[in-house]
């Protein structure tokens, strides 16, 4: 079995997707990164392999949010002009020093789309020391898996990580994984994993805003 603890790391929400400005206010975007935070969590989470996940945030309500779907929270830590890595890279060896030795899986927080079946088919398929899945937009990285239990993360997301994570090393995965790898940056992600069905805390908050979505297998939600 191929199992795996998760780092996941959550910037102020406050300060979130500056590119759905046009379609969304400040307090709405904010909402809706707490509802695609909510429903990734929930759905790696099902994964029976996944055996924690431990966030990495200053935000206090996606920290309270965190620790009720029962992930292990910890505060971000200064960084430089690499805040997200810095932050992986934090989440990753707080894990090890907790569990010991073990693969990990460093996953964005904005998949709103995301099938527990998706998640736990990559598990079964990655079997190279360091993997990742690259993003829809085929520049970008959904996830990034390190079989190695003694390897670092070396997490390296952000502009072209998918070129830079297969530079590491990183075998690029292949497979049908639509909702693993939409995260939501502009309007058109969003208009497409609102085509795919999102998550039920997701659904609830678009459809406050105004916007209809559905899903077909729908999750539980805190929200």
């Amino acid at each position: 079995m191929h199992t795996v603890h998760a780092v996941m790391a959550v910037k102020h929400i406050d300060r979130a997707k500056s590119r759905l400005a046009g379609v969304l206010s400040s307090e709405q975007r904010a909402q809706l990164v707490l509802a695609m935070f909510t429903d990734t969590v929930v759905a790696a989470t099902a994964v029976p392999e996944l055996l924690s996940l431990t966030v990495v945030t200053p935000d206090r309500l996606v920290a309270a949010r965190a620790r009720e779907l029962g992930a292990h929270v910890i505060a971000e830590p200064a960084a430089g002009d690499d805040p997200l890595n810095t932050a992986l890279a934090a989440g990753a060896a707080d894990l090890r020093d907790r569990h010991g030795p073990t693969p990990l899986l460093a996953l964005q927080a904005d998949l709103p789309a995301l099938r527990a079946s998706e998640l736990a088919d990559v598990l079964t398929v990655a079997v190279g020391a360091r993997s990742v899945v690259i993003d829809h937009t085929g520049t970008g990285t959904a996830a990034l898996l390190v079989r190695d239990s003694a390897a670092p993360l070396s997490p390296r997301f952000g502009a072209d990580s998918a070129r830079a994570h297969r530079d590491s090393g990183a075998v690029s995965l292949s497979g049908y994984w639509p909702g693993l790898r939409c995260d939501v940056d502009t309007p058109e992600d969003l208009h497409l994993v609102r085509a795919l069905g999102v998550g039920e805390c997701t659904t609830s908050t678009l459809r406050e805003f105004g916007f209809s979505s559905h899903r077909s297998d729908p999750v539980r939600t805190v929200c």
